[in-house]
């Protein structure tokens, strides 16, 4: 597997800890990884088999949200917050495929995952990305990139794919996800999926979690569907509501995969 070229800002210290984005693409078969992430998804891997399952449908949760949403549902402007490593499968391929005019802003705090956004985005004028913490609505919401590119006085799809559990409850998840609902006008759509608690495998869950957590230095959170519906006050839930990601409206036989939920609502 290819291993990426250290980029402006990155020094050892970036090398030898893992990074949740890099992990996340060395389990999806990404290239944009080193060692240390390698390392650390193996183990969580061994130590959890429905884990890589889970991450492939979560990734499939995510492209059937954007199909609906921009082919069903006709919003052409997509807000993806802690976007990641760039794979196959990205949402504005994804979305422009549905409507040439879709408009796409990634949003990462990884210096990694943005490099590489940027590189493979350099010839893509309606997908830019910017390097900025989702924690924080204002500062992504007024960065002169999104408002060049996004009109918020327009419907946008705001993804929260897989990174509110690692936000900590003092970091008040439910705060920052209203943080974003208060700037969008009706018509807006936001998509979340989360790990939960695995009722299947509480140990070899909780050893994963303690592992992962002593080597990236992130924290990591599983929450219940109760918690996250907490999070969507005033919003339309779409059918099913909030599900195990490889159950919203799948397109195959869903496999056991380690629980993780979504949920697409709607701002009237």
């Amino acid at each position: 597997m290819e291993q990426p070229e250290p980029g402006p800002g990155l020094d050892s210290a970036d090398l030898d800890r893992p990074s949740p984005a890099r992990i996340y693409d060395y389990l999806l078969g990404g290239a944009h990884n080193f060692a240390s992430d390698r390392s650390a998804g193996e183990r969580a891997a061994a130590t959890m088999p429905t884990l890589v399952p889970a991450i492939r449908a979560n990734r499939g949760f995510l492209r059937r949200v954007v199909v609906r949403l921009a082919g069903q549902h006709g919003i052409t402007q997509f807000l993806d917050l802690g976007s990641g490593i760039p794979t196959v499968g990205n949402v504005h391929e994804i979305a422009q495929n549905q409507n040439r005019d879709s408009r796409v802003l990634y949003v990462d705090i990884d210096p990694v995952a943005v490099a590489h956004a940027r590189h493979i985005l350099s010839d893509t004028p309606l997908a830019e990305t910017i390097q900025c913490d989702f924690r924080d609505p204002e500062s992504v919401l007024g960065h002169p990139t999104l408002t060049r590119l996004l009109d918020l006085d327009r419907p946008v799809a705001v993804l929260m794919n897989a990174v509110l559990h690692f936000v900590p409850d003092e970091q008040n998840p439910g705060g920052i996800v209203g943080g974003y609902l208060e700037h969008l006008v009706p018509g807006s759509y936001l998509a979340i999926s989360h790990a939960a608690p695995d009722p299947d495998h509480p140990r070899e869950q909780e050893a994963m979690v303690a592992d992962y957590r002593r080597t990236t230095g992130a924290e990591f959170i599983n929450r219940s569907a109760e918690t996250i519906a907490g999070w969507l006050h005033g919003l339309d839930i779409e059918p099913p509501g909030i599900v195990p990601v490889n159950e919203w409206h799948p397109d195959r036989t869903a496999e056991p995969i380690l629980r993780t939920y979504g949920v697409l609502a709607r701002k009237p």
